[in-house]
Parts: structure tokens; C-alpha cells; sequence
């Protein structure tokens, strides 16, 4: 079943006089439960084409389909909506803040949701903490925590809402080799579990463990492929507790 329907995708910046394209006539699908890594050279179209995919930008024309709806014309409140319910995000610099625990930062998405589809704040984000392997760091601040664990805990605020979808923009950009490592296999084994993930990386060895890469160059697609013989990090496995839906 597909999660991400994209057709004909177009996105123009105006700067003053001259209309920038950031997108060309971009389309593709992606399929429930892919693990997709985004690659390109700066000014490829990467970022533009995953805040669309966020539901944080409009495209300028084309369509963009989302498990099943088209979110092109939506309203902001309606994207809004959509973004709470169906999509967790990480980023390279993690945005925890930095006087509130780890278990408080995981919350925090849970009390932009104005419907409240989940009453138990401090349970959720418990749980999620525990899908990452932290349980043992619930009061700990992002001071206190390495970066790996700060990543840990921005993932586990992506899990919060249960999203069906994780977007994850360079997630081991500020990190070290080997913790890089441990991240993009947490990520796998979320993966494993169902959730569907796309990130962007400009690293060859990292987009290795995705299932499948799409380059852009100059706003378009210029190769998409499946990855075969994917890196497994076989020497030191990444405990994750799979959360009931």
C-alpha cells in the first residue's frame, strides 16, 4: 500500500524579479513500511522536497498524496492536523530544549494535538523513551545526555504520537562514526516494526542502510534504486521494545 503518492511535483521560489524552480516535475511513490534515503548535492531540491513531504510547504503545482489523501491544497490548520497525527520528525541538531527533561521534551508534541487523541502525556512519552533504550534517563536534561542519546530522545519524540511516517533530515550529521552507526540502526529496527522512514543524508555509507535511494540533482530525480546488500550493524545490536498500537 503506498504511503507517499508524489505526481508531477513542482516548487518555484519568487526572489524579487526571478522565479527560482526548486522542483521540476518531480514524481514517485513510496511504498508502507520503505526505509528511503533522499540524496543530492546542495540546491538539489532535497530539503524543499522533504518540507512538502512534512506537510510544511505547498508545492507550486503537481500533486502530493498521503496515505491516500491529497494534502496539495489543504488549509494550514488542516496540515497541521495531518503533521500531529501521521508524521514524526528528527533533525540533525536534535531541538530538545535544553532546561526540560528528556521525558518533558518527548512530551511536548502531545500538547499541540487539540484533539487529544492521547490522554496519558507522561505514559506515551514513557513508553516511547523505552522504544530507544532510554528508560533509564527520564530526568536526565539534553546537558546531561550524550549526542547519541540526545538523538535517542529526539526520536523518541517522534514516536510519540505514534506517527506512520518518521522524516529524519540528516539525523547523524552531528554525530560521530560510531554512534552514527547505532542511530541508523535504531532507525532500521523502527523500520523493521513497520514505521515507514524517509531521511535525508549526504552520506553514501549511512544511505546504505535504507532500502532504497532517490537522488536529485537540480530538482529532479536522476536515480532511484533499490539498495542491495544492505549495511547491517551485525557487531553490536540496538535494543528497541516495540510499542503497542
Amino acid at each position: 500500500m503506498e504511503m507517499i503518492r508524489i505526481e508531477n511535483l513542482r516548487k518555484t521560489y519568487t526572489v524579487g524579479d526571478i522565479e527560482v524552480p526548486a522542483l521540476r516535475e518531480v514524481s514517485f511513490s513510496i511504498e508502507r513500511g520503505d526505509f528511503v534515503a533522499i540524496m543530492g548535492p546542495s540546491g538539489s531540491g532535497k530539503s524543499t522536497l522533504m518540507n512538502i513531504i512534512g506537510c510544511l510547504d505547498r508545492p507550486s503545482g503537481g500533486r502530493y498524496l498521503l496515505d491516500g489523501v491529497d494534502v496539495s491544497g489543504m488549509s494550514t490548520n488542516e496540515l497541521a492536523e495531518i503533521r500531529n497525527r501521521k508524521i514524526g520528525f528528527v533533525f540533525q541538531s536534535f531541538n530538545l530544549l535544553p532546561k526540560t527533561s528528556a521525558l518533558e521534551n518527548v512530551e511536548l508534541p502531545l500538547f499541540y494535538d487539540r484533539y487529544q487523541h492521547i490522554d496519558d502525556h507522561r505514559g506515551a512519552a514513557t513508553r516511547a523513551l523505552e522504544r530507544v533504550s532510554l528508560s533509564d534517563r527520564l530526568d536526565h536534561h539534553p546537558s546531561q545526555l550524550s549526542g547519541g542519546q540526545k538523538q535517542r530522545v529526539a526520536i523518541a519524540r517522534a514516536l510519540v504520537n505514534e506517527p506512520y511516517i518518521i522524516l529524519a533530515d540528516e539525523p547523524t550529521g552531528n554525530l560521530d562514526s560510531t554512534t552514527s552507526i547505532d542511530i541508523i540502526t535504531l532507525f532500521q529496527k523502527l523500520n523493521d516494526h513497520g514505521i515507514t522512514v524517509v531521511l535525508v543524508t549526504h552520506e553514501t555509507e549511512i544511505a546504505r542502510y535504507t532500502k532504497r535511494i532517490l537522488e536529485l540533482r537540480d530538482g529532479t530525480v536522476v536515480r532511484d534504486e533499490r539498495v542491495e546488500k544492505r549495511n547491517q550493524n551485525k557487531n553490536k545490536p540496538v535494543g528497541i521494545v516495540e510499542a503497542g498500537r
